[in-house]
């Protein structure tokens, strides 16, 4: 046994191995009078600088705590100026004692409540302590330990206490705050004191705990039992490995879907995925998410461009405002979530995803041929088109490193829905010149970087990107440019092998 509380044993499994891992040190220890110290010490525990001040020095009530009239153990309290310090212990400054030991009197009946005194006092011991004795007429023999602690003041003050609780039925009331339970639980356990084992172990579980109390919690709970270390661990240890990536999912989903102050939700939502420490974790927390709402608008959209007119007339446009409704809202989820991936540097998969959506941008180009959803969803189109504006630019800057099959499907896909937005949103208002604008830019910087045969066919879908002044479309002029220039420079001469 190691008398401060770090014990060396390992997982303990229940008391009887706890008892038994004592026993043999108490044998080997026994001849002179003291309890097993071993080299792996105690936690440190630590209080008051001298003898007088500690509060349990003065006798307690007859037959109670250190009443030496009644009392037929005296247990010395021997201080070790060298007793390392256990991790779990009080990080605060503490004083140390300038003294050797201290003295307690005790009871060996109430002794008994810790199994490792039990075992110090069985018949097995207490008839070789007292072989040397065996007239009758003299009174049975006072049983003299020693069990050595760190000579710091709160060590002893801990000490004390725990044995004190011997002497109690009710535990809680000492036993009120983590703080209590942290520094008695090491030496309950180092003296097998199952009831403040309990008591202390039960307050743990039903309180919260500080950063610095967790860590502390964590390095104890290899020397509690399975039953014990049950409730600790449930809170600190996931039960899944994904259980992370299922939170923020979840968090996100809600924030998106369900939370009535959605704008603050989503702030916050944004923040812990900011601060969370994988990336590949939120990567794919937000390629699930992405992909989800991108199914539902393609759905709705699908159903709208495509509907069933078996029904009642009344009761297709509904389902159809309906669908307008749906592609809208679950638009704006994906813009905000387009926004997280690249703000994240994860946005690699929605780019590859974006760009083969042939038949989304099909359905979005007969939705907007269709007067209906202007006085339904007006602002769809430029919600479509930010998604796409976001996507584009951080392909354009090489935020994303997209393929060039990527970036050339990016553009042949999504101009024309862009060209047909310009001509069906009537009059046009300056934010959405100023959307639009800046998706013509894009798409033609990404032009730039395809072949010139790609880039050929491409720039010339591009002419409704002209104005009536010319000098009011410089990014199209200087894309022509661009592009004539190349084409004119002689051919290398690889080209021709």
């Amino acid at each position: 046994m190691n008398s401060g509380g770090v014990m060396k044993k390992k997982q303990r499994t229940g008391s009887n191995s706890r008892l038994s891992s004592v026993l043999a040190e108490i044998d080997s220890s026994y001849n002179d009078g003291t309890l097993a110290e071993g080299s792996h010490k105690s936690p440190s525990l630590r209080r008051s600088s001298s003898h007088s001040l500690l509060p349990f020095s003065a006798p307690s009530s007859a037959g109670g705590f250190n009443d030496a009239a009644t009392a037929d153990v005296i247990l010395s309290l021997v201080l070790d100026q060298q007793y390392p310090l256990a991790d779990f212990s009080e990080a605060s400054s503490d004083a140390t004692v300038d003294q050797s030991e201290i003295q307690i009197h005790l009871h060996s009946h109430v002794l008994r409540r810790s199994k490792y005194f039990a075992a110090l006092l069985s018949d097995r011991w207490q008839q070789q302590n007292e072989s040397s004795s065996n007239n009758p007429e003299i009174p049975p023999k006072i049983h003299r330990y020693n069990l050595t602690v760190p000579a710091t003041t709160s060590s002893i003050n801990h000490h004390l206490t725990v044995l004190q609780l011997l002497y109690s039925d009710d535990l809680f009331s000492s036993i009120d705050n983590v703080s209590a339970a942290l520094n008695l639980l090491p030496i309950a356990l180092e003296l097998l004191f199952e009831d403040c084992i309990k008591a202390c172990v039960k307050l743990l579980e039903a309180v919260p705990w500080s950063e610095d109390e967790e860590e502390k919690i964590l390095n104890l709970i290899p020397f509690l039992s399975d039953e014990e270390s049950k409730e600790l661990l449930a809170r600190v240890s996931p039960v899944r490995r994904d259980s992370s990536e299922e939170m923020l999912h979840g968090l996100i989903l809600s924030a998106i879907h369900n939370h009535p102050n959605m704008a603050f939700a989503k702030a916050f939502v944004a923040k812990l995925l900011r601060d969370f420490s994988s990336r590949e974790s939120i990567r794919r927390v937000l390629d699930k998410a992405f992909e989800k709402s991108l199914r539902v608008v393609k759905q709705s959209l699908e159903e709208y461009s495509s509907p069933d007119f078996r029904g009642d007339h009344n009761e297709t446009e509904a389902i159809q405002r309906l669908n307008l409704h749906t592609a809208m809202t679950n638009g704006k989820h994906l813009l905000w979530l387009v926004e997280r991936m690249i703000e994240l540097r994860v946005a690699d998969t929605a780019v590859m995803a974006w760009s083969e959506q042939a038949s989304f941008t099909a359905d979005l180009q007969r939705a907007f041929r269709d007067d209906a959803w202007r006085n339904i969803v007006p602002s769809l189109p430029a919600v479509v088109l930010r998604c796409t504006t976001r996507l584009a630019n951080a392909v354009a800057t090489g935020n994303i490193l997209a393929t060039k099959q990527v970036r050339m499907k990016l553009v042949r896909d999504w101009l024309p829905v862009l060209i047909i937005c310009k001509d069906s949103v009537s009059p046009m208002g300056p934010n959405h010149k100023s959307l639009y604008l800046e998706l013509e830019e894009t798409f033609l910087r990404i032009i730039s970087t395809l072949p010139l045969s790609d880039a050929q066919g491409l720039l010339q879908q591009c002419l409704s990107f002209s104005t009536r002044n010319v000098d009011d479309c410089p990014h199209l002029v200087s894309a022509f440019s661009t592009w004539f220039r190349r084409a004119n420079r002689p051919p290398h001469p690889e080209s021709f092998e």
